[in-house]
């Protein structure tokens, strides 16, 4: 498994020695300049892991760490030039995993790496029928305040319209029949035609005119999933 990690670091110097041997380790990694850019990334495309600074223009890495945790238990580990222990305890205490005080060795940070997500995997594979989200590509759902995101927009949606992209989430590539998701979305005990479906599909284009909807003709509809190169 190829893991995504988030990096929120100023300095380009450290950007490009961390993504260097991130990079050899084989982890895909995302390099952000500001803490504004890297909420973005995770509304849009979540890391797995953040790297993160403290000492940082606009928002600082403290508040972001606490904007992150907040939201999730993504492990989070911080690099910063405050080595007093006041910070150390403040940035565990917001909700960091591990501090890390430069100049620091990138192999110590890769060791880091490798740990944090050793002990993560067990716990999110016990809670993953627990996690509130499901995010195919640009499409993001979460379930417990049925909110959907779609290439970074929240949009309104009707019950239906929810439901529908949701069991469509779950099922990426999967191939609906229209009786199918009548059963799954209205209920085994719906008497209407499955032109209910078509229309429903319609609006959902119409509403998020890029969503990689697809008709499987004569048959139903599949939400497509970009496959990894």
């Amino acid at each position: 498994m190829s893991y995504h990690i988030g990096l929120v670091e100023d300095d380009k110097n450290i950007q490009d020695i961390v993504v260097a041997y991130l990079k050899k380790e084989g982890y895909q990694i995302t390099v952000l300049d500001n803490a504004e850019d890297g909420w973005t990334l995770w509304e849009n495309n979540p890391p797995d892991m953040w790297v993160l600074d403290i000492m940082l223009p606009g928002m600082d890495g403290y508040e972001f760490c606490r904007k992150i945790r907040n939201e999730s238990d993504v492990p989070i580990i911080i690099i910063s030039a405050k080595d007093e222990e006041i910070d150390k305890i403040l940035g565990l205490e917001l909700g960091s995993d591990d501090y890390l005080t430069k100049p620091f060795s990138p192999r110590e940070l890769i060791a880091r790496i490798k740990r944090l997500f050793k002990r993560a995997q067990p716990k999110a594979l016990d809670n993953k029928e627990a996690d509130d989200r499901v995010k195919v590509d640009q499409l993001l759902v979460y379930k417990n305040e049925r909110r959907v995101f779609f290439e970074g927009i929240e949009y309104e949606t009707t019950a239906k319209e929810y439901d529908m992209l949701l069991l469509l989430a779950e099922n990426p590539n999967r191939a609906f029949s229209r009786e199918e998701l009548l059963i799954k979305v209205w209920g085994d005990d719906y008497f209407g035609s499955d032109r209910a479906v078509d229309d429903l599909m319609k609006r959902i284009r119409k509403k998020m005119e890029h969503i990689p909807l697809e008709t499987v003709w004569g048959f139903g509809y599949r939400l497509r999933k970009d496959e990894e190169a």
